[in-house]
This record gives C-alpha cells, structure tokens and sequence, in this order.
C-alpha cells in the first residue's frame, strides 16, 4: 500500500475508534458512574484540553525524532488506553483516563498532517483535502457505531470500549508497515543536540507572524463552528425541529465538509491558498448570523450546508498554507503550533458563545462572533503572503 493511501485509512479508523469511545457511550458512563454535570463536562472536554498542550511538543519531537516513531508513539495510545475503561469504577479515575487518552490525538495528529505535507508539494492541498475528509468520515461514523454496539450489547460501556480498543490496534499496524523515508530518519547525535534542535523548532516557528496568524485564522473560524456545534440543538429544539431534524441540519453541514474538502485543496494548490481560505472564511461569518435567526427545518438545512461549504474552504488550505510558509526540517513544529491554536479556538468557541447567548440573545451573539473572524480574515489577508502556487497559478 502507498504511505500516502496508508496514512489516509489510519487517520480514518483511528478516529472512528477515538469518537466512538466519546459519543454518546462517555456522558453516558460518566453519569452513570456519578458524575455531577460540571465534571461531566469535564470529562468529555479533558481530551481536547490534552491536545492545547501536547501538540506542540509533540510536532516538534517529530522534526527531531522522526514523524513515523512518533506516529507510532500515537497509535499506542490509541490502541492501549480503551482496554483500560473496564476497569474504571469512578469518575475521576474517569477523568484522568479522558486525559491519558488524548495523548492519541495530541501526539498522531499534528505529526500524521505534517508526514502528509512532506509527501510532496506538488498537490499539497489536495492531499491533506483527502487526510482531512478520512478523518471527518471517521468522526462521524464513530458515533454511529458507538450507539449501535451499546444498543446491540444492552448498554455493555466494557464491550464498546474493548471493540475501540481493537479498532485502535489497526492504525498501529497500518503505521508499523510505513517505510522509513530517508528526510524522516533522525540524525544519529547527541541528547543536546537533539534538544536544541527541539527548542530552535519551536522558537523559529513560534516567531514566525504568518504561520501564526494564519492558525489563528482557523481557530477563530472554529470558534464560530464551536459555537455552531454547541447550541444548533438548543436553538433548534426553541424553534419546534424534533431531534431527528436537528441531527439532519448538523450532519448536513458535516457531509457538505468532508465531501468538498478535497476540491478546495485541489483549488489551493491551482489558484492559490489566499483566496480561497478567505471566500471560505467570509462565506462563514455570513452564514452564522443567519443560521440563528431562520425558522424553521428547510432554511437551517440550507444555511448549515453553505456553512459547510466556508468550512471546507478553510480547512484543509489553512494546514496546505502553514506547511508551505515553514522551513524545511521544521514541518511537525508548525503543525504542532497550528493544531493547539486550532484546540484552543475549537474549546473557546461554546464558552464564548454561552456568555455572548446570555447577555445579548442568539442573533447579537453570533454578529459579534462573524465580526470577530472577519477582523481575523481581515489581518489575515493584509499580514500574510500567499506563496505561489506549484502549478504557477496566481498567488494572491
């Protein structure tokens, strides 16, 4: 199998896995073990908080110590801490595994788009379109099937989390399988000069102004998907749709991203990553305000696809962008800086929202989130230069 094709069904499987032991078996089995709602919230928020501070070390070991030993590192805790779940009897032990656990994410994800971008310039965007749609196919289809085994198993949380556990097995082996690339060996010296090299990765990326606005581009794009993913339901439910329409208008909009990712990539790598992660990022900030205004079931189904559209068109050519800023050597340093900003974005975004909700009602609320990512889009455009595309495109 090609590493590019290898990589692409372990990112798929291993977060199909990682999603089914998160929804809906986890709020279940936390309250069932006597969580009160705050420490629920924790527990299903802990791995997300895992990924804010293990990511970037984690990108940045990958430069040093190579991207597949880290890959590796990854999948371990993919494969090992769902045989543990059966052995939980309450919900702080609950909470520190949540935490254990994210290190799968935390260390796999930023390393795995950083071993996609290395494959080739060339078709960049498409390529990490293609990683990113995998990925999101096994965000959804995770817990689909994480509430048909508990269905199938009467509510059995030890069933469900040995079957993660076996999924989890896979992509260690898919990633056992990858060869060794020759760029990714790491270099036979000593532990402080492998430090160095660690600590200069990370202060020359974190130096970098274009690589940081353009993660913190993303991160405001996903304060507003946040958001959007947070109180949908609740805001739905107050306009009459039943649970079922409400699934239908969030999954809508998920299917519209992991269908076009792909395409947007493809477009970046032909026209440029400029104009296309800006039309998507305006088309966002359109599209909110709207979103909790309209009544009814066919208007919001409307809108949350052309909210997946902008999302699409954001992601994957902001991660296409940062990895054509970054220097040669220090691709898993920008990409570990790039997915904390996102996390931190991703877990900002219901916060934010439930305080703007609060005081200003649904409508304001997300006027001042849209206002928000279009000063971002804003700075994004004037600060950051658009490299040219491989195909000798335009650049913006």
């Amino acid at each position: 199998m090609q590493p590019f094709m290898a990589i692409v069904l372990a990112g798929m499987v291993s977060r199909l896995g990682y999603q089914m032991a998160r929804s809906p078996v986890l709020p279940r089995f936390a309250q069932d073990l006597g969580a009160a709602p705050e420490l629920l919230g924790l527990i299903v928020a802990a791995s997300t908080v895992t990924g804010i501070f293990i990511k970037l070390p984690a990108g940045a070991l990958s430069d040093v110590l190579g991207k597949k030993r880290m890959m590796l590192l990854g999948c371990l805790f993919f494969a090992l801490p769902p045989f543990l779940y059966p052995f939980v009897t309450g919900p702080y032990s609950l909470l520190l595994l949540r935490f254990l656990h994210g290190f799968a994410t935390a260390i796999f994800s930023p390393v795995a788009s950083a071993y996609v971008a290395s494959l080739a310039e060339e078709g960049r965007g498409a390529k990490l379109g293609w990683f990113a749609s995998a990925t999101d196919i096994g965000a959804t289809v995770g817990p689909l099937a994480g509430g048909l085994v508990l269905f199938a198993t009467a509510g059995s949380y030890t069933a469900t989390y040995l079957l993660v556990g076996a999924l989890g097995v896979l992509p260690l082996l898919m990633v056992l399988r990858l060869p060794e690339r020759e760029e990714e060996k790491p270099a036979g010296d000593t532990l402080s000069s492998r430090s160095r090299r660690f600590r200069e990765g990370v202060a020359e990326v974190l130096s970098s102004p274009p690589i940081l606005i353009a993660s913190s581009l993303e991160a405001m794009m996903y304060v507003g998907y946040g958001a959007f993913l947070g109180f949908l339901p609740i805001y739905g439910k107050a306009e009459g749709l039943n649970d079922a329409q409400i699934a239908l208008v969030l999954g809508v909009k998920l299917a519209t991203a992991t269908a076009v990712k792909p395409l947007t990539g493809g477009l970046s790598d032909r026209v440029g990553r400029k104009p296309v992660i800006l039309a998507g990022l305006v088309l966002c900030a359109a599209v909110l305000p709207l979103l909790f205004r309209a009544a009814g079931f066919w208007p919001l189904m409307g809108l949350s696809l052309l909210l997946g559209l902008g999302v699409a068109a954001v992601t994957p050519c902001t991660t296409a962008l940062v990895a054509d800023l970054v220097k040669a050597g220090r691709m898993g340093s920008a990409m570990g800086v790039f997915g904390t900003i996102w996390d931190i974005g991703e877990s900002a975004g219901p916060i934010l929202a439930g305080f703007l909700i609060a005081r200003m009602g649904y409508g304001s609320a997300f006027d001042l989130i849209a206002l928000l990512m279009l000063g971002a889009a804003a700075v994004f455009a004037l600060a950051v230069r658009d490299p040219a595309p491989p195909a000798g495109g335009p650049s913006a």
